[in-house]
């Protein structure tokens, strides 16, 4: 199937459908400036002062780094949280919004990204499921209970050039342990899943009130497979769009292969005219 035929089926999918289910991964957010940590190599363009230990995304996301040097630990995810609170998301987001304001059953996310953007984009916050959970909540690092709490008034001065925390760590108000990240993290077997389980029992609501959804895949990687796996169970009119891994089966959806924003604001563009 050629690149015009692929775009006529999926205007079609989207003029049909009765509602509009986004899956997305990192990619969604690198056309707003976000880094997606793809490799080593990537990872330490973002935080330069890990290269010199070694010490790779899997090892900074990981709970033996919180207990090892939580300063370090909270250096990373300090600075992530500064950056995701600053970044604006790109005009994908609203084009997304746009396209499911005249399907009766609106729209509704999955995401494997934790970093808010699609809450603070204006989507519903009832119908995102973050399934790793988000860097926005926090919770006790000794599972003193099943508690989480806002990271609002957690405000982080970092070291950039050392990945260093500077200001106080952050700690549980239940028990003065050191507080994490409500986070799926590698290795975690004290992730507080009760927030996303709460979201996902939302979104198995929403996917049983629509009939034709339409499937949306923004680039979901195969490394970490969560959100390909999740939009080829539950969708069977999946648009996938990925710069480097657009494939999928041709009984399960149509493949893209570009970043977000640019493939978006194609189908936009073919939806308005088309």
């Amino acid at each position: 199937m050629d690149e015009d035929e692929k775009l006529k089926r999926a205007v079609s999918w989207l003029r049909q459908a009765d509602g509009l289910l986004v899956t997305a991964g990192a990619g969604m957010g690198v056309d707003s400036g976000l880094p997606d940590f793809r490799g080593a190599e990537g990872f330490w363009q973002s935080y330069p002062a890990l290269r010199a230990h070694q010490l790779t995304f899997q090892d900074m996301a990981n709970p033996r780094a919180l207990a090892r040097s939580p300063e370090l630990c909270w250096g990373f995810y300090g600075h992530r949280l500064q950056i995701y609170r600053r970044t604006t998301p790109h005009k994908g987001f609203q084009l997304l919004r746009r396209w499911a304001e005249n399907m009766p059953g609106s729209t509704a996310v999955f995401t494997s990204n934790v970093d808010g953007q699609f809450q603070k984009a204006g989507f519903h916050e009832g119908l995102v499921a973050e399934c790793h959970g988000s860097i926005h909540v926090m919770q006790c690092s000794e599972f003193c209970s099943d508690a989480m709490w806002s990271a609002d008034a957690f405000e982080p001065v970092v070291d950039e050039v050392n990945c260093r925390l500077l200001s106080d760590l952050p700690t549980c108000p239940h028990c003065g342990a050191l507080a994490r990240p409500n986070i799926l993290m590698f290795g975690d077997f004290d992730w507080i899943a009760l927030r996303t389980e709460a979201q996902e029992s939302r979104l198995n609501n929403w996917l049983a009130s629509v009939k034709q959804p339409a499937v949306i895949e923004i680039g979901a990687g195969k490394t970490i497979p969560t959100v390909r796996n999740f939009s080829e169970r539950v969708g069977s009119r999946i648009i996938r769009i990925n710069p480097t891994d657009p494939g999928i089966a041709s009984h399960r959806g149509i493949g893209f292969a570009g970043r977000a924003l640019e493939t978006l604001e194609l189908l936009n563009d073919a939806l308005s005219f088309g």
